[in-house]
């Protein structure tokens, strides 16, 4: 399946997206969602789930599915700054009916665990699952990456200035990195399937980076287990590469074994979320499950810089959490692009 999001399923959200607001409890507790072609008919309140969503990307996508009407359980890693960014909201308008915070670290099982729980019990089900929660696995020279991004006008190649220059990365950072942007989504995806499957609209997007498609990675046995989707690729497969990965880093092969020698982490835990989409995709045909990269957005983690503005970056990833029932799954989208190949 090919072809743009904007052309291909934006048409589709204009008439299609699932609305949704807040009216009595219990029996009462419905609104129509408005489908193309008629009411799609009488639905409970549509449920949100925000991973590291007390700023940037996360905190947009809050505001945006909360703007159309859908109860947004904010998390945060930080209990003081996600009721932080909770009130934020509100100052911009949005009702306390439709916002929620919960902790959650996604490197902690408990706190997962805790999260998953507090769902099944206030909410009963899970609608939309939006896994933002990510760290970069480097440090910024934040002079010198400046200088790179305006030399390249984009996200820099490493040419007029190099990344050496530009950032520095480390073994414990590489590990953290996989830990969040990888395993941290697949632990909170794995907890929250039963709320998911009690819902019969429900929506995964796993926010991903173009760095992550497989061009930017030369080891060809990785490349090659990440890209094997309609034979092989299991999570085992994807779990087997982080970790020869990880080791290839510690023991200093990185350049030897063909891994990406800039952004190494990052680059490889986003490869791995963008084929455990494809797995859970998969795994469960009744859920919409996609990745997404957001674009070069000013955020924490592109050291403030880029050309889009977080609350743009949002937009993309708003669109593919409000697909209708009939949108695509198993695919990932460079902003509105769908890539054949990743």
């Amino acid at each position: 399946m090919s072809g743009e999001l904007s052309t291909r399923c934006e048409v589709k959200l204009k008439n299609q997206t699932r609305s949704a607001k807040l009216g009595a409890k219990s029996d009462q507790e419905e609104v129509h969602c408005q489908k193309k072609g008629g009411l799609y008919g009488a639905h409970q309140i549509l449920y949100a789930v925000v991973t590291g969503a007390n700023k940037g990307i996360g905190f947009e996508v809050c505001r945006q599915l909360a703007s159309n009407g859908i109860f947004v359980l904010l998390t945060a890693r930080d209990e003081k700054r996600g009721l932080e960014a909770i009130q934020k909201l509100k100052d911009f308008g949005i009702s306390d009916d439709l916002l929620g915070f919960h902790q959650l670290d996604v490197v902690d099982p408990h706190s997962v665990a805790s999260l998953a729980e507090f769902v099944k019990i206030q909410y009963g089900k899970l609608d939309i699952l939006v896994n933002n929660a990510g760290i970069g696995g480097i440090v910024y020279n934040p002079d010198n990456f400046r200088r790179g991004v305006e030399l390249c006008g984009d996200w820099p190649d490493g040419k007029e200035i190099s990344w050496n220059e530009m950032a520095s990365q480390s073994f414990d950072l590489a590990e953290q990195c996989l830990e969040t942007n990888y395993y941290g989504a697949k632990r909170v995806v794995k907890a929250l399937t039963p709320v998911l499957q009690a819902s019969d609209s429900a929506t995964v997007v796993n926010v991903s980076a173009a760095l992550g498609v497989l061009q930017n990675i030369p080891n060809e046995w990785a490349k090659r287990l990440l890209s094997d989707a309609e034979n092989h690729l299991s999570e085992e497969r994807v779990d087997e590469v982080g970790k020869q990965f990880l080791m290839d880093f510690r023991d200093d092969l990185l350049e030897t074994k063909g891994w990406p020698l800039q952004v190494s982490a990052y680059i490889v835990a986003k490869a791995c979320i963008n084929a455990y989409t494809r797995i859970l995709a998969k795994t469960h045909p009744s859920f919409r499950v996609n990745a997404i990269s957001p674009g070069f957005c000013k955020t924490d983690i592109t050291n403030n810089l880029g050309p889009l503005t977080a609350a743009q970056g949002a937009e993309y990833v708003v669109r593919l959490a409000l697909l209708p029932k009939d949108g695509p799954s198993g695919c990932f989208f460079n902003m509105t692009k769908e890539l054949p190949s990743f």
